[in-house]
């Protein structure tokens, strides 16, 4: 039976409106433009920020990438803009905002190419206003950003000009590192370059409007504060689901896996907006601090307390669907994890005692990222049917938030059935952001490049928080190495992953929230 549904509304007083932050004039400069990322995700929310009226009039874009795009880049990206939502074709401030992007074909080892990127940026400033402020955003795969970084130290990009009061700072798209060693050695090349000011480590979960909410949630409101804490919540889960598979990106993925990929960066993050202690504000020190705490707390993972899988052949909304061993480009015997659930537990004073579960995966039942917060049951069952028997049993309270897709917020609680007896029935409270405020074509990464070019690091990734959560995932990652898994692949594409995550939390005398 389908649980009834009660649907929240938004109060009758206006929402408060922020103070509008525009950044200064700057130039946007995208290291590796000619793949998706910039097509699909950059320039949108750029676009998407200008039509805001959050852009500086005096803003240039300037695409870098090793294949000659001179003539078509900018008619490419326009193309992604209209596609990306929220804008028509016909929109009047499109074109001349398409006039302040251009691009500049260049390898990334040429020093030649970057003598004649800093003429160019130089020559914007002229032309544009930009005021020599420059936001390098690093695109690219992996294995270029520590060469990028050094050829902008070597050619004095890193810095602003002496005796000015611009700014230079870079935005490194994940992965940081694909192990604790390498995230260190990562870290320590990029400081060499640039201040641990200058530098902001993407993740483009913390854009999502409603991983941002779980902070509002939590410490905007009175009500849950005191029941956020061991004495009343029974265990934590966070669910990263994908249908899809790897989508052609067999050789990524081969070095990457689940846990790289979304476990140690995506759910750890959502994990720490969850289990964080109040900040003393909302400056980004205080935020990151407390975020660190958290995983530092974290008691080292063992590997009964993980569970690794890998999809086989299934059907997936109606359609077959190959096995991760048959996509492209992935070795037919391949090791690589496709679905990773664990199990932690956060010693400190609110959460001693309380497990936390995560899982992440792609080709599952459905596309969902949830995190659930499950309540203990009351002590003592008080209510009594028309027999005198102890009425039906109610299910754990539980706030679910969801963060795609479908973005909102389900309080489930007990009611009592209408009749003589006294049935009792769980319901659920919903809120919708789409209902609520709207449907928004945003697609996060808004914010993020909004904060970037502000100076505002509260959502992106400090050196300590990277290290931190490396060390929690390097152990798993070496034993899981040395120990192969001989039933690959151990579940069915278009399920909820491999049995033995279940056995995890039925060990426990639990079982996955049914989503």
């Amino acid at each position: 039976m389908a649980i009834p549904e009660v649907k929240a509304s938004a109060a009758t007083a206006p929402a408060t409106k922020p103070a509008e932050r525009k950044p200064d004039p700057c130039v946007v400069i995208i290291f590796g433009a000619s793949g998706d990322l910039t097509k699909r995700k950059l320039l949108p929310a750029l676009y998407h920020l200008e039509q805001a009226g959050l852009l500086p009039k005096e803003i240039s874009v300037v695409g870098v990438a090793r294949r000659p795009l001179e003539t078509t880049f900018a008619p490419d990206m326009k193309e992604g803009i209209l596609a990306g939502g929220g804008v028509d074709q016909a929109d009047p401030a499109l074109q001349p905002f398409m006039d302040k992007v251009s691009y500049h074909a260049m390898n990334f080892d040429d020093d030649g190419g970057y003598t004649s990127l800093k003429a160019m940026l130089a020559d914007i400033d002229a032309k544009a206003g930009t005021k020599g402020n420059r936001l390098f955003y690093l695109a690219t795969a992996p294995e270029y950003f520590a060469d990028i970084i050094n050829a902008l130290g070597k050619h004095g990009m890193n810095k602003p000009e002496a005796n000015s009061a611009s700014w230079v700072r870079t935005i490194i798209e994940k992965p940081f590192g694909h192990d604790l060693e390498s995230a260190r050695v990562l870290n320590d090349d990029v400081n060499k370059v640039f201040a641990e000011d200058q530098i902001f480590r993407i993740d483009h979960y913390l854009g999502k409007e409603t991983v941002q909410n779980i902070l509002v949630f939590r410490f905007a409101n009175g009500i849950f504060e005191n029941v956020w804490n061991r004495n009343y919540i029974d265990h934590v889960e966070i669910t990263a689901a994908e249908a899809i598979g790897i989508e052609g990106r067999g050789p990524f993925y081969e070095t990457a896996g689940a846990l790289r990929d979304v476990m140690q960066n995506h759910v750890m993050e959502l994990l720490s907006f969850v289990a964080m202690e109040p900040p003393v504000s909302f400056e980004a020190s205080a935020v990151r601090a407390e975020k660190v705490k958290v995983w530092r707390s974290i008691q080292p993972i063992h590997p009964a307390d993980t569970v690794r899988g890998q999809y086989g052949p299934g059907i997936v909304d109606g359609k077959q669907v190959v096995g991760y061993r048959q996509e492209d480009r992935v070795h037919p015997q391949s090791q690589t994890e496709t679905y990773a659930a664990l199990r932690l537990e956060i010693k400190n004073w609110r959460w001693a005692g309380v497990p936390f579960y995560l899982r992440a995966g792609k080709r599952l039942a459905k596309r969902v990222t949830e995190i659930t917060i499950m309540f203990k049951q009351p002590p003592l069952s008080i209510f009594k049917d028309e027999q005198g028997k102890d009425a039906e049993e109610i299910r754990n309270n539980i706030i679910s938030m969801r963060i795609q897709p479908d973005e909102g917020i389900t309080l489930r609680f007990g009611a009592k059935l209408p009749g003589p007896s006294m049935s009792i029935s769980p319901v659920n409270m919903n809120f919708s952001y789409a209902e609520t405020f709207g449907a928004s074509s945003a697609n996060g990464y808004e914010r993020l490049l909004l904060d970037a070019m502000l100076g505002d690091a509260t959502l992106f990734a400090h050196r300590d928080g990277v290290e931190a959560t490396w060390a929690l995932m390097t152990p798993l990652l070496e034993y899981w190495a040395k120990n192969p898994i001989r039933d690959l692949p151990n579940y069915a594409a278009g399920t909820w992953g491999p049995p033995t995550s279940d056995a995890m939390l039925k060990a426990d005398g639990r079982k996955w929230r049914k989503l």
